[in-house]
């Protein structure tokens, strides 16, 4: 979700734990996949047919690629989370995530927001 839409639906705190949460499921993604890694390399240890020794190097390479995927996605969300969260405080007063959004641009990834304590405006950038 872009970040101007996130922030008109739910509100800055809510956008922020979405985001947290999406990311966060992600690396819960990953650590399955790292199981499945670890049985696909079990599958291919011992006496078995070629088509189950086949089917364990697919199992390997599917997990290994859903894997770096989920890992990738994770870093990538929990940073533009971060990132974003690191501009949310206001720079006249210190209030942190208490704002207004006023406009954003066509892509919805630079806001304008206004304090909500102070009134003073500010650009969000993602």
């Amino acid at each position: 979700m872009r970040l101007a839409d996130g922030i008109r639906k739910h509100g800055f705190r809510k956008w922020y734990e979405r985001e947290l949460l999406q990311s966060h499921g992600h690396l819960a993604l990953t650590f399955v996949c790292t199981i499945g890694i670890f049985a696909a390399f079990e599958g291919l240890r011992g006496d078995r047919s070629a088509t189950g020794q086949a089917i364990s190097v697919a199992s390997l390479l599917l997990c290994a690629a859903v894997g770096l995927w989920a890992l990738r996605r994770y870093l990538y969300l929990l940073s533009h989370a971060e990132g974003v969260a690191h501009q949310a405080d206001c720079p006249s007063c210190g209030t942190y995530a208490r704002f207004k959004l006023l406009q954003s641009d066509l892509s919805g990834e630079q806001v304008r927001v206004c304090c909500a304590k102070c009134s003073r405006e500010w650009i969000i950038l993602s």
